[in-house]
């Protein structure tokens, strides 16, 4: 009975530190690598004209100013945009926030506008105009943007085991994550994801779900059946990177 009881401790404890431990993400691949077939348009197009029902979209325009303070301004966001100038954040939109004060040096640049459709509706008057992504017109400082290159992102649908990770890229722009950790006793958890912006999340190349800094629950289930004994793969595509380098698992969701 003494050694039974030993060992069931030994593999307790061994559980605990493992659901607790931190996943670091030390690999990355690059967002080009589900590119689609690109658009150039005079105009912005949503989702329906590109033939996309969910998912993101790249949305690309050169632009030019003439005053270090200039204002972005959206006509239509659906649902969400993560706006960055040559590759450097600069902020969020939403359908209620779609103004965007920009600090720049007066110069030529190039605008890259990440769109997400967050979802759907299916009822009410709404239903009637459920175009999603960007669309209308944006301007800077009161003068429209024209001549967008507009790229659908294979996001969702892309098989994370054929992309090609290389070492932690040090530039925070949109991009996929990989980490590995080992398990011995795999069981239900949950991945606390706080502190990431927006994405989308695979464990062992299976699809386990996306998340939201703005969503009230920041973890995402993980059933014990997508767990392996032995070396686990997490990959993490993320939209906006708050700079965040790690995961961990745990008994209980995450919430704000």
């Amino acid at each position: 009975m003494k050694k039974v009881y030993l060992f069931v401790v030994l593999i307790f404890t061994y559980s605990l530190s493992t659901y607790g431990q931190e996943i670091q993400m030390s690999e990355t691949a690059t967002l080009e690598q589900v590119y689609g077939e690109n658009v150039e348009s005079e105009n912005l197009l949503p989702f329906n004209d590109l033939n996309i029902e969910f998912g993101y979209v790249l949305y690309e325009a050169k632009i030019t100013t003439e005053s270090e303070e200039v204002v972005l301004d959206l006509e239509n966001v659906r649902d969400y945009a993560v706006v960055f100038i040559d590759n450097t954040f600069q902020g969020t939109l939403t359908d209620n926030r779609k103004k965007l004060t920009l600090d720049l040096t007066p110069g030529e640049y190039t605008l890259q506008l990440y769109a997400e459709n967050i979802g759907r509706i299916t009822y009410g008057p709404e239903i009637l105009d459920n175009s999603k992504g960007l669309f209308g017109s944006i301007t800077l400082d009161n003068e429209e943007i024209e001549n967008w290159k507009i790229t659908p992102l294979d996001v969702k649908n892309c098989d994370v085991n054929d992309l090609q990770f290389t070492e932690q890229s040090t530039n925070a722009i949109p991009c996929f994550h990989k980490g590995n950790f080992e398990m011995t006793a795999p069981k239900d958890a949950y991945l606390d994801i706080s502190g990431w912006g927006m994405g989308e999340v695979w464990l062992n190349g299976n699809y386990m779900g996306s998340y939201w800094e703005e969503e009230k629950q920041q973890s995402i289930q993980i059933p014990a059946e997508n767990l392996i004994k032995g070396m686990n793969e997490i990959v993490i595509f993320e939209l906006k990177n708050n700079g965040r380098k790690s995961v961990k698992l745990t008994d209980d969701p995450v919430f704000k």
